[in-house]
């Protein structure tokens, strides 16, 4: 458990503008709700402004705006989600295991292992795959043959890369299988979540950007291609031969059909359903926020008379249309 750190140690490591007390010993990191004594929290909306007066933590961190009426100690930072962030990995910094592979890995042939790889126990690393330096599988993850993995990634347990891709072609009453006999190709500094599964291309490769944030349990399919620096929320799935650009936003529950395209700087918000390709940055959503079920039932019913509705409504606008005509001549 680390000792912590002083105010002025995270204010350096987090550049933020230190006020207050620098050698103010910090502990831990804790919610504002809950913080207390030795505890660094932060705000960094306007609604949770309160917390200024009530909040028993020993140190904030806090946007500009905020800092100006706040007299106690603090640190200033314009993005304060940010610096909690990097003031979370100074003071819990992570514990990697020793570089090595488990004894329990399989690692097939052709397989090129980079300076400081670590594969846990139980991965299954299939022929031909090259794994970048200092990328690390967590248990139980599954490189399928040929799979490329860059530098500095992190791979999480039940993750599986490189399976077929869903093709089948119809064959009077049955299916043909389409052999998938490409690959998958991850790029530097990626992170791919618990139980996601990146299939492997039909031809080519399937691509995942550098810097890309893949949650868990997450689907893409063949063929797919995500840009740098876009992230993906938990339980999406993005079907074959999209186009991600970069720096996008998924949220959670997503739905991306085949064969789209999304521009660079695009945010789709949780539970949307992407049918057609999105060409400009933005944030666009798509189904209904929750309600009582009651209303929700009558709602449902009215939309299932829309085109019914807009019907008659084209009709009066024709005859309007028509009285009008008649009564200027």
């Amino acid at each position: 458990m680390t000792l912590g750190c002083t105010l002025q140690e995270l204010a350096d490591y987090t550049g933020s503008v230190l006020q207050g007390n620098a050698g103010l010993r910090v502990l831990a990191v804790a919610s504002i709700d809950n913080a207390g004594v030795g505890d660094i929290s932060y705000i960094r909306d306007a609604k949770y402004r309160h917390y200024l007066q009530s909040s028993a933590a020993s140190a904030l961190i806090l946007p500009p705006d905020m800092a100006e009426t706040y007299t106690s100690d603090c640190l200033i930072h314009p993005k304060p989600y940010l610096a909690y962030a990097k003031a979370v990995s100074l003071l819990y910094p992570v514990s990697r295991p020793a570089v090595a592979i488990h004894p329990s890995a399989v690692i097939e042939e052709g397989v090129i292992l980079a300076d400081g790889v670590i594969i846990e126990a139980g991965c299954v690393i299939g022929r031909g795959c090259n794994i970048g330096e200092n990328s690390w599988l967590h248990a139980n993850v599954t490189l399928y043959a040929d799979t490329k993995i860059g530098k500095r990634c992190i791979i999480h347990s039940g993750a599986v890369l490189g399976a077929d891709g869903f093709g089948f072609a119809p064959d009077q009453q049955a299916w043909f299988k389409i052999p998938q006999v490409g690959n998958v190709v991850v790029g530097d500094d990626v992170e791919i979540g618990a139980n996601t599964t990146i299939d492997r291309a039909a031809l080519g490769s399937t691509l995942i950007g550098n810097g890309v944030k893949l949650d868990n349990l997450i689907q893409i399919g063949h063929n797919t291609q995500i840009g740098d620096h876009t992230a993906i929320a938990a339980c999406t799935a993005v079907a074959g031969s999209v186009q991600i650009g970069k720096h996008c936003q998924i949220a959670g529950m997503c739905a991306i059909a085949g064969h789209l395209s999304i521009a660079d700087h695009v945010v789709v918000t949780g539970t949307s359903m992407v049918s057609h390709s999105i060409t400009k940055p933005g944030v666009y959503s798509s189904g209904t926020t929750i309600e009582e079920n009651a209303v929700w039932r009558k709602n449902a019913v009215r939309f299932n008379q829309l085109d019914k509705l807009a019907r008659r409504l084209q009709e009066l606008e024709k005859q309007l249309a028509a009285l009008h005509n008649k009564g200027s001549d």
